[in-house]
């Protein structure tokens, strides 16, 4: 463990994340990289992209690229939304994404002593987005890496 880390969890300083949902398993991501929430939206395809990239949309007159996480995590398109999927909007490098999830849930403020580096038994795709994990009470939170999400769809 690094000494600002260490510093960290002895000082008590807590971490806030917005809750999102995919296939039943609950991620957090970092609040501060969150810009929007936002319901169904209507998602433009874009020729020839991969497969990761559902398309763009227009959010208040600027185009973002919407990115499918579930296809980023290696899990099944959600076929019926029935209006329910949602997006997160998070800027990296100065560009808008909005990211295609389950549902979103509530803002956690967690603490240090809870965090654990990315376990072995996490799924490889999965560890490879992922900052790591929050042991909650009944389950587990996966802090999704954002730069690295899409860094990875960029390859």
């Amino acid at each position: 463990m690094s000494a600002a880390a260490s510093l960290e969890k002895n000082a008590g300083i807590t971490r806030d994340y917005l809750t999102i949902t995919i296939a039943d398993q609950i991620f957090g991501i970092p609040i501060l990289q969150v810009q929007d929430v936002l319901g169904e939206q209507k998602v433009t395809k874009v020729p020839l992209a991969p497969a990761a990239i559902a398309g763009s949309l227009n959010l208040r007159g600027r185009i973002v690229t919407a990115i499918d996480v579930r296809a980023c995590l290696g899990l099944p398109k959600l076929e019926k939304t029935n209006g329910q999927a949602m997006s997160v909007v998070v800027e990296n490098q100065n560009e808008l994404y909005s990211l295609m999830i389950d549902k979103v849930g509530d803002v956690m403020t967690l603490s240090p002593l809870d965090y654990e580096s990315n376990i072995s038994t996490l799924d490889q795709q999965w560890r490879g987005v992922c900052q790591g994990i929050y042991r909650l009470k009944d389950k587990l939170l996966v802090v999704l890496d954002v730069p690295k999400l899409l860094e990875e769809i960029e390859k």
